[in-house]
Parts: C-alpha cells; structure tokens; sequence
C-alpha cells in the first residue's frame, strides 16, 4: 500500500499543495510562527475555554508584547486548531505583528472563534503537516517555529517522525506546549512524547501547564522564549546548548 499505506493520497496531496503555494507580498519579519490549538476529544468544552482565553491574554500580556516589539523586525503570526486527521481548522491567517493593536486584534480573533470540533482523536502528525504547508505560505522570514500546544499523545493517523519525514521541514522549529495533570495525561506520558518525538530543530524546547488553569502562564513563558530576538552573535549551534524542559 506504500509508505503511508491508507494514508498516502492524503501525504501526497498535501506535498502537492504545500510545494505550489506562493507566498503572498507582504514585508520581510524575523520569525514566521504557527501556533497550533489541540482540540480533540480528551479535552472538555471548560478545558477549550481556558486554553483560548489563556492564548488571547498571553498574546496580551505587556512582557510578550515587548517581546514582540522588541525588534524592529516584526513576527508573522498564524493560528490554528486541530484534532482528527481531517480536522484543522484555521482561527487566524497570516498577521504581521508590527504593534500592539495587532496582538489585540489576534487575542479577539480567538475570542471571537468557536470549536470546530469535539469528538475527534489526536492526529498531531497531519497537524505538524498543516503547519507545515501553512509555513509555505508564509511571509518572508529568517526563522520558522511551529507552536504545537496539547494534552496527549498521537493516537491517530501517522505520527510526528512520519510527518518530518513527507512535509517539508528543513530550517524549521518545533516547540511543545504540554498540559499535564488533566484527562489526557492518564494513559500516556505526553510530556516524555513532546521532549522525545514532537520537538525538533537547535533550541527547541517543552514548556509545561499544570492543567488548563495554567495554560495562560505557560503560554506567556513560551511565547517569550519564541519570539524575543536572538542576541547578537548567537547561532542557532549555541541554542542546543538550551535545556528542553522548562523549570
């Protein structure tokens, strides 16, 4: 059946899109980044709740808005959620962050959005592939991170490895966001599954929840760490030396 076997029309497709996207005009930035919502059925309407009123008020925050103002190269910013292996679901599409209006206007765009679904399970690999193909048609930028926010493991579908893989991922990071102590977490370790298989790319770390309450303190300490400028003269070679696992 090939490599991906009942899943390889899907791969394949999405090879094709990703590849004959162009990118639209817009100015150059220093960072394309993908956040991407995990939506699936472990987590319960109050638990989404939290997680996007968490999101829009880090986006907020003033310590990640001079982050993000902290160059005068901005940040490209694009939201997602996702479940199932068909389930992404676009919240918010390429924004350039040039002040703080724009972050205001991303945290009421994600206020504003409503769940597409509820009932599917978590498919992380086609979402690391959309935010893949996303990043085709992304502004002009020195870096890419893709965002990947969640409480559980892949239970559906191929896996991050395969996804790395059959997308085109070359020059991209990809950070975790683990929710622990909440129903996703009782038959899986998703922490151990972030560190060891979600993460890629030098630098590239998990920051951790303790449950959704926390997920607006834990996104504010990521998005920090994403979106601040490199110092002069740090390499990409120098962040491997950054520990994966935040304190």
């Amino acid at each position: 059946m090939g490599k991906y076997g009942k899943h390889g029309p899907l791969v394949r497709a999405a090879l094709f899109a990703g590849f004959c996207i162009f990118a639209n005009p817009a100015e150059a930035c220093r960072l394309a980044l993908v956040l991407a919502v995990d939506v699936s059925s472990s987590i319960d309407a109050a638990e989404d709740k939290l997680q996007r009123a968490g999101l829009a008020a880090a986006l907020v925050a003033p310590d990640v808005q001079t982050a993000f103002m902290a160059s005068q190269d901005p940040v490209a910013l694009f939201i997602f959620e996702w479940s199932g292996r068909y389930n992404q679901d676009d919240i918010l599409p390429w924004t350039i962050i040039t002040g703080p209006d724009d972050l205001y206007y991303a945290a009421q765009t994600i206020l504003d959005s409503s769940r597409g679904h509820d009932d599917f399970p978590t498919a992380m690999g086609y979402a690391l592939g959309h935010a893949a193909i996303q990043l085709q048609n992304a502004p002009t930028c020195d870096f890419h991170t893709i965002d990947v926010a969640g409480d559980g493991i892949n239970n559906e579908g191929f896996g991050p490895a395969q996804a790395y893989a059959a997308f085109p991922f070359d020059g991209i990071t990809v950070n975790g966001l683990v929710v622990e102590n909440s129903a996703g977490s009782v038959d899986a370790d998703p922490l151990t599954f972030y560190r060891d298989q979600v993460t890629r790319g030098p630098g590239a770390f998990v920051e951790i929840a303790n449950g959704f309450a926390d997920y607006e303190n834990a996104m504010r300490r990521k998005l920090i760490r994403e979106v601040t400028p490199l110092i002069v003269g740090e390499s990409a070679h120098e962040l491997q030396s950054i520990a994966i696992l935040s304190p």
